[in-house]
C-alpha cells in the first residue's frame, strides 16, 4: 500500500524545469532510497514532497488524501517530518530538551512557567525513549552545540521521532560527517527500519549504504525519473549506469 503518491509533478525556475512530471508510490512502512547525479532535482522533489515549495503541475497525495495545496507545518501535524542536509537543532538547549519540546508540541501542550516539574515528566520520559533508539541517552544533560555532527544528525532524527511523524523525508544524513561517524547514523536507521512502524525515504549519495537498506530505489535524472525498482534491478539497470558516468555505477560513493 502507498502512503505517498505524487502524480505528474513538477516545478519550473524560469526557464528551468527542475522536477518533470514525476509520478511514484512510496509504499507505506518500507526503506525507500532516491538517488541521481548532482542537479538530478532530489532534493527539489523533497522540498516538493514536504511543503517548502509548490509545484507548477500535478499532485501530491497522503495516504489516499490530496495534499498538493498544504504548508510545510500542515503536512508536518499530519505525519511528514524532514530533515534536511544542514542540521536544525536549538543549540542552547540540552539534547534532552531539543526531544522533549518536540514531544510537548507533538502533544499540544503549552509550556507554563509556573507548572510544576513532574506535570511534565510523561514528557521527558517519552523523550528519554526516543534517546534510547538513537543512542543519546549518554549526552541527554549536554547542550545541542555541543555535539559532535553525527550527534546533531541523530538528535535531530529523534525530533522527527518525536512528532510522531509516518514518514521520515531524510535528505542526506550522513552529509559533512567523517568515516567514524557514518556507522552510528546506518545503526539509527537500520534500528527504525527494523521496528517496521515508519516509512523512511532518504537521499544519500553514499550507494554501499543504499545497496545495504533499501527495499526500493528511485533514481531521478534530469528532474525525471529514470528507474525504480529493487537495489540489485538498480545496479544491473544500463540506463541507471550510463547516468552514473559511463557505467561506473557498482559501489560509487560521490
Amino acid at each position: 500500500m502507498a502512503i505517498l503518491e505524487t502524480n505528474e509533478l513538477s516545478i519550473t525556475f524560469g526557464g528551468h524545469v527542475a522536477v518533470n512530471t514525476v509520478s511514484i508510490q512510496i509504499p507505506e512502512k518500507k526503506f525507500t532510497s532516491i538517488i541521481g547525479p548532482n542537479g538530478a532535482g532530489k532534493t527539489t522533489f523533497f522540498n516538493l514532497l514536504s511543503g517548502q515549495l509548490s509545484p507548477t503541475g500535478g499532485s501530491i497525495y497522503f495516504k489516499g488524501s490530496e495534499i498538493t495545496g498544504l504548508s510545510a507545518m500542515e503536512r508536518t501535524r499530519m505525519g511528514i517530518g524532514r530533515s534536511f542536509q544542514i542540521t536544525n537543532v536549538f543549540p542552547n538547549l540540552t539534547v534532552l530538551e531539543n526531544v522533549r519540546v518536540a514531544v510537548q508540541s507533538e502533544a499540544k501542550v503549552r509550556y507554563q512557567m509556573a507548572a510544576h516539574f513532574l506535570h511534565y515528566k510523561k514528557f521527558l520520559d517519552k523523550a528519554y525513549e526516543i534517546l534510547e533508539k538513537v543512542f543519546l541517552t549518554d549526552k541527554a544533560e549536554m547542550l545541542a552545540a555541543n555535539l559532535a555532527h553525527g550527534e546533531k544528525r541523530k538528535l535531530e532524527i529523534a525530533m522527527l521521532l518525536a512528532l510522531d511523524t509516518e514518514i521520515l523525508l531524510l535528505d542526506e544524513p550522513t552529509a559533512g560527517m567523517s568515516l567514524e561517524e557514518v556507522p552510528a547514523i546506518i545503526a539509527v536507521l537500520k534500528q527504525i527500519k527494523e521496528q517496521k512502524d515508519r516509512t523512511i525515504v532518504l537521499i544519500e549519495h553514499k550507494m554501499d549504504m543504499i545497496m545495504d537498506m533499501s527495499d526500493e530505489v528511485l533514481v531521478l535524472y534530469h528532474g525525471e525519473l529514470l528507474a525504480k525498482g529493487t537495489p540489485q534491478e538498480i545496479v544491473e539497470n544500463e540506463a541507471v549506469q550510463s547516468a552514473y558516468l559511463g557505467g561506473d555505477f557498482h559501489g560509487q560513493s560521490t
